[in-house]
């Protein structure tokens, strides 16, 4: 796993998590988050991980050792990328969803991607918090009709996409923020999910 390799790296080095997050211009909580994989940095971010240990990107993102090889020889796969749109605005007519206006693309990994079409949003605001979404942060969302009751998605309200907790009760649809001082949202009318929440990048 991506955290583990990171781990392994850093104490490879005998490095501090506060040494590195130093090296790497964020907090040491950031960083933390990083090797705990609750948080994902975004392909700049690794390039600067890579750097900062001297080692590869492809090694950076998974080491595959090969038993034919030599000893201390390692074999590495390099990460297919695909470049997903960064949505700035989202129409939604006649039921299908219209990328108005694209900022750009990220190159992700395709190792994220199980299948299906997938967008980025960056956030705005604090209402998700609670969940580590921050202010800036990009997350990369799988287009679907639907979500598990409880899951996090981008629906579309009031002409613009946000990212909600979302909860089923009966004709109701309630959209929960992941901030106390957000209260939540009742939706009695059909509600446009755009999407499920896949992964958040972290905005350094």
């Amino acid at each position: 796993m991506f955290g583990e390799k990171l781990k392994k790296l850093r104490k490879l080095e005998g490095w501090t998590q506060e040494y590195v997050a130093k090296k790497l211009g964020v907090s040491k909580q950031t960083y933390s988050h990083y090797e705990r994989e609750n948080r994902t940095p975004s392909l700049k971010t690794i390039q600067k991980l890579a750097k900062i240990y001297d080692v590869d990107m492809d090694e950076i993102f998974g080491l595959k050792e090969d038993e034919s090889v030599k000893e201390n020889q390692s074999v590495y796969e390099v990460p297919q990328l695909a470049k997903i749109p960064i949505v700035g605005q989202i129409s939604c007519g006649n039921g299908e969803l219209a990328y108005e206006e694209i900022e750009g693309y990220e190159e992700t990994p395709q190792s994220w991607l199980n299948g299906g079409e997938y967008f980025y949003l960056r956030t705005k605001g604090d209402s998700m918090s609670g969940a580590r979404i921050n202010e800036g942060d990009l997350v990369l969302i799988r287009q679907q009709p639907d979500v598990e009751d409880g899951e996090i998605a981008a629906v579309l309200l009031d002409d613009e996409a946000v990212l909600k907790r979302v909860y089923k009760r009966e004709n109701t649809y309630i959209l929960q923020s992941e901030n106390p001082a957000y209260p939540p949202r009742f939706i009695s009318k059909d509600l446009k999910i755009l999407g499920k929440l896949k992964k958040i990048v972290i905005n350094v």
